[in-house]
């Protein structure tokens, strides 16, 4: 098991230990239908707003399941083919371990060609299901790529984005035209928010004698989206926000919004 948590990428591991407590807070509900689902080995959309937490519930929950292959970033199909060869090489599939002597090195030095059709020969009559994440206005390549792994192998697929709209899940969307094949995350209600804010606040060491207006804006601003709420807060330890023992609000969600629009 500490194998597969060595593949995922470092990135999203640091932003997971980073918010593991907050993160998890009112998602009792979410992470139980998350198993339901999974353990029904069925294909689903994913989805919710960025910063929300889908990646982090994920990844809490996948651990507990056998035969899972997680894929982080997905822009093309070569790196999906990629990132799933990877995963096959961590559990030590006897098709990627037969074929890749050296390990990750013999299977970086292999053609996009080789690399799918090793895959394809694992996934062969196989038990996985599949993880997609991070999808980003999938491409036709890309959703014709899901589509056969669905269907020409069976293999259920759990794709991640920020919508079941269009201009996020892409031409993955036809996919999961049943609404019972998506499963959306919600940002949290005003009143948990607060809450959520509260706690965050109090475990970043943030204090200011306009702390209780100032979490109240957090809430406003945020629309309750755990990440929004968090990474506020963060900001609001910089000293170039503080005046007098209180946080100047209206910079801060600025060079907020600033940072937001850049990404």
């Amino acid at each position: 098991m500490m194998a597969r948590h060595k593949a995922l990428s470092d990135s999203g591991l640091n932003v997971a230990c980073a918010i593991t407590g907050p993160a998890v807070f009112g998602r009792d509900q979410e992470l139980e239908q998350l198993r339901k689902r999974l353990a029904a080995r069925g294909s689903f959309l994913f989805h919710g707003p960025a910063g929300i937490g889908k990646t982090l519930l994920l990844r809490l929950v996948f651990p507990e399941f056998t035969d899972v292959l997680y894929s982080p970033q997905n822009p093309t199909p070569h790196s999906l083919y990629r990132n799933l060869a990877e995963s096959l090489l961590v559990l030590e599939h006897p098709v990627l371990t037969k074929s890749c002597l050296r390990g990750t090195e013999s299977l970086q030095a292999k053609s996009a060609t080789s690399v799918k059709g090793l895959v394809r020969e694992a996934l062969r009559d196989s038990k996985y299901l599949l993880m997609v994440d991070h999808l980003v206005r999938p491409s036709q390549a890309m959703a014709a790529s899901i589509r056969e792994l669905m269907l020409s192998w069976s293999i259920p697929v759990v794709a991640v984005s920020r919508s079941a709209h269009m201009e996020d899940a892409g031409f993955v969307l036809p996919l999961f035209h049943d609404r019972a094949e998506r499963f959306a995350l919600r940002n949290f209600d005003p009143e948990i928010a607060r809450r959520f804010a509260a706690g965050c606040a109090e475990r970043e060491g943030v204090t200011a004698e306009n702390i209780e207006q100032f979490l109240d804006k957090v809430v406003e601003y945020s629309d309750g989206n755990p990440g929004a709420v968090l990474q506020m807060i963060r900001m609001a330890k910089a000293p170039k926000y503080s005046h007098d023992n209180r946080i100047k609000i209206t910079p801060l969600y600025i060079d907020y919004r600033i940072a937001m629009v850049s990404q």
